[in-house]
């Protein structure tokens, strides 16, 4: 039985999108058979990252719906043996994501798969939380800023409220923490939060540390997840983080010195008081 992984954040703009291709496209790459599902109807752009838009017949609405089947939306990539995606509707509303039609595909896909990712759209409402419903664990991402991650502070108690495992007490939904468009360069000036801040502010275990790259958006231009691209600084943190999932334990790369305190959440006494006054 597949695991179902949310990539989630409540905030637009921080790489959901980018982070579920290259996630699901490195666990595809460690022998894992893996289906991205693009949770963001109407704004459609999984199929474009990860190169199939061409290749787009039926989607998810049309399977939810009983249009197609699930084995004629699913599309197989060319590149990564075990990896497909399940497109979505460029032309509905999030509105045509009914709970039951999506049970019946993530049933189905948890037959045949090793993991489903399901790249969430932006907000809280409706699209969002049917994506997170049905996830057994979670990538909760964020940039390295204060909106941000109080916008991924909230995904984290909707996780914990709303997902299927809250409502039957199951086990809780399994997060972990990925910090993506992070500039060392900025962090060291003041501009933008240190990991261990992050850490600390969200509580949650670190699965990676994405740096801004242009590689991530060049290989957005060319249809290809920047994991596959191995002189890529983000495509390497990419392949540690799914190592890291996988079990295996890495040093963060592209990070300053503070890296030795990333578990520890000592007191950091302004970020705190920043904190408290932005939520």
């Amino acid at each position: 039985m597949a695991t179902i992984i949310v990539v989630t954040s409540g905030k637009g703009g921080v790489g959901k999108t980018t982070t579920a291709a290259a996630f699901g496209t490195g666990l595809a790459l460690k022998g894992k058979k893996t289906a991205v599902v693009d949770f963001d109807v109407g704004l459609r752009n999984l199929d474009l990252i990860m190169g199939c838009e061409r290749r787009v017949v039926y989607d998810l609405i049309n399977v939810v719906n009983g249009d197609a089947k699930l084995n004629q939306a699913l599309i197989r990539d060319k590149r990564v043996d075990q990896l497909y995606m399940l497109p979505t509707s460029q032309t509905r509303d999030k509105d045509a994501l009914q709970r039951e039609g999506i049970e019946r595909i993530m049933d189905e896909l948890k037959e045949s798969f090793d993991y489903v990712v399901c790249d969430s759209p932006a907000g809280i409402e409706h699209g969002a939380q049917t994506a997170l419903y049905f996830a057994d664990e979670a990538i909760v991402v964020t940039n390295p800023e204060v909106s941000s991650v109080r916008d991924s502070d909230r995904m984290v108690g909707i996780l914990a409220s709303k997902s299927r495992r809250a409502e039957r007490s199951e086990e809780p939904v399994k997060s972990h923490l990925l910090i993506t468009r992070y500039d060392l360069g900025r962090v060291e000036r003041g501009e933008m939060l240190k990991v261990e801040d992050v850490v600390e502010m969200l509580a949650l275990p670190l699965l990676g540390v994405i740096p801004e790259s242009e590689s991530v958006l060049q290989a957005s231009n060319v249809g290809a997840p920047v994991v596959l691209d191995e002189t890529s600084k983000a495509g390497q943190a990419y392949r540690d983080a799914v190592a890291r999932y996988l079990g295996e334990q890495l040093e963060y790369r592209y990070v300053s010195g503070e890296k030795r305190s990333f578990l520890n959440f000592g007191s950091l006494g302004f970020v705190n008081r920043l904190w408290r006054r932005s939520a």
